[in-house]
C-alpha cells in the first residue's frame, strides 16, 4: 500500500479532482522565503480574506492556544504565535475551504471533526515530549484524512463504506480498496504534494494507518508525530462518541511508551482535555 508507483498514482487521481493550491497560500510562502519576512505584508495578505483571517483567529483563541488575553488582529496573532505556526494554519484552513459540491457524507461535520482532531494533536504535544515539532501538529491533524472528502464527492455509496467500517471498528483503508483500488491516505498524499506540503508531513499522510511506521529502533520527530495523531483521534473519538477509536486498541501502548506517557497520564490527559472542549 505504501510502494507508491508514480504512473499508478497519476492513473488513479486522474479520475479525482484535486483542490488546487491557492494562489494566497503561494503569495505568502514566497514573502516568508525572503531573507527577511516583512511581517506586516504577511499579516496583510491573511486579512485580505475575510474568512480566513476569522478562522484563524477563532483557532488561536480557543482554549488549545492558551492565550492569555484574546488576538484580534492577524499581525498581533503571528508575532505571538510565529510565522512557521501561523502559514500552518493559513495552509490547513485553505484547504477546508478548497473541498466543496455534493459529497455522500457530511463535510460541515467531517471538518469538525478534523479541526477537533487538530487542536487535540496541539494539546498533546504542548504537553509531551519536547521533542515533538509542535508545528506540524495542526496541519498533519487537519490534513491527514484529507483522502477522505475527496472519495465522499466522487462515490455516492462511500458513507456505507464508512459505516461498514465502524461497524467492524476498524479504519476504512481495506474496504476502500476492495471497493475503489485506491484509499484516502494515497488519495491524502497526492493533495498534500500537490500543495506542496514538506516531506515529512506528505509521508506521515501516506502512512498514517501503517503501523510499522514506529517499528524503527530510533525515534524521529515523525514517529512523535505519528503516535500524537493516534493519541488526538482517540481523546476526539472519546470526547465526541464516547469510545476508542479503531487505530488506538493496536497501537496505544507502543504510542504512550513512544510518547513517555503511562495510562493513568494519558487518563489525566483525557480529562484536562475533555474540560478544555466543553470550554469552547
Amino acid at each position: 500500500m505504501f510502494n507508491l508507483d508514480q504512473q499508478q498514482i497519476q492513473s488513479v487521481m486522474s479520475s479525482f479532482q484535486i483542490p488546487v493550491k491557492p494562489e494566497v497560500l503561494t503569495e505568502i510562502e514566497n514573502l516568508m522565503d525572503e531573507e527577511y519576512p516583512d511581517l506586516g505584508k504577511i499579516s496583510d495578505v491573511i486579512a485580505r480574506d475575510v474568512g480566513l483571517s476569522a478562522a484563524i483567529l477563532k483557532v488561536i483563541n480557543s482554549p488549545f492556544y492558551g492565550m492569555n488575553r484574546r488576538i484580534s488582529e492577524i499581525k498581533q496573532a503571528a508575532m505571538m504565535l510565529g510565522l512557521t505556526t501561523i502559514k500552518a494554519l493559513v495552509t490547513a484552513l485553505l484547504l477546508k475551504k478548497s473541498f466543496s459540491g455534493n459529497a455522500s457524507i457530511s463535510l460541515e461535520r467531517f471538518w469538525d471533526d478534523a479541526i477537533d482532531t487538530a487542536n487535540a494533536m496541539q494539546f498533546i504535544g504542548n504537553r509531551v515530549k519536547n521533542e515533538v515539532p509542535v508545528d506540524m501538529l495542526f496541519t498533519i491533524g487537519l490534513f491527514h484524512d484529507c483522502g477522505i472528502p475527496l472519495l465522499a464527492l466522487k462515490y455516492d455509496n462511500y458513507k456505507d463504506i464508512l459505516i461498514a467500517a465502524n461497524n467492524n471498528h476498524e479504519n476504512p483503508i481495506a474496504l476502500e480498496e476492495k471497493h475503489y483500488g485506491c484509499n484516502h491516505a494515497v488519495l491524502g498524499y497526492y493533495v498534500a504534494t500537490s500543495w506542496h506540503l514538506p516531506k515529512d508531513i506528505c509521508q506521515l499522510i501516506l502512512r498514517h494507518h501503517d503501523f510499522s511506521f514506529i517499528k524503527s529502533a530510533t525515534c524521529g520527530k515523525e514517529e512523535l508525530v505519528f503516535c500524537v495523531l493516534k493519541a488526538a483521534e482517540n481523546l476526539t473519538e472519546n470526547v465526541k462518541r464516547y469510545g476508542n477509536s479503531p487505530d488506538w486498541q493496536i497501537i496505544s501502548n507502543q504510542a504512550l511508551s513512544i510518547l513517555g506517557l503511562s495510562e493513568e497520564d494519558y487518563r489525566d490527559l483525557m480529562d484536562d482535555y475533555t474540560e478544555l472542549y466543553h470550554e469552547q
